[in-house]
C-alpha cells in the first residue's frame, strides 16, 4: 500500500463523513497550509513546519461553511477544521504515523 493510500485509509477511519469520500491527496508547502489553531489544550499555535511539504486536501463540511483540511507528512497527519481563508482553525486530529 502506497503512503498516500495509507493517509488516505486512517483518514477514512477517523469518523469525519466528510473525510470518507476522500480519493485523493495534493503536495502543497507548509508555508502555505500552516494554519494557525486552537490546539486542543485551549493555546493557539502552528504545528507544521513552513519549509516542508505535505500531502494535503481541503474538504468542505456538509451544510455547513466551514472545511477540513489535511496535512500529513511521513511523521504525522493533522486534520483541522476552519472557516473562509482558514479563519477560526480548530486541531480536530493530531495522528502521529
Amino acid at each position: 500500500m502506497t503512503d498516500i493510500a495509507k493517509i488516505l485509509q486512517r483518514l477514512h477511519q477517523l469518523g469525519l463523513p466528510e473525510l470518507t469520500s476522500l480519493q485523493s491527496l495534493n503536495v502543497l508547502p507548509g508555508s502555505y497550509i500552516n494554519l494557525e489553531c486552537q490546539l486542543p489544550n485551549g493555546a493557539t499555535g502552528k504545528i507544521l513546519d513552513d519549509a516542508k511539504t505535505y500531502y494535503a486536501a481541503q474538504v468542505e463540511k456538509a451544510d455547513n461553511d466551514r472545511c477540513y483540511g489535511v496535512a500529513a507528512d511521513d511523521d504525522q497527519i493533522a486534520v483541522y477544521e476552519y472557516g473562509c481563508n482558514g479563519a477560526d482553525a480548530i486541531l480536530m486530529a493530531w495522528l502521529k504515523r
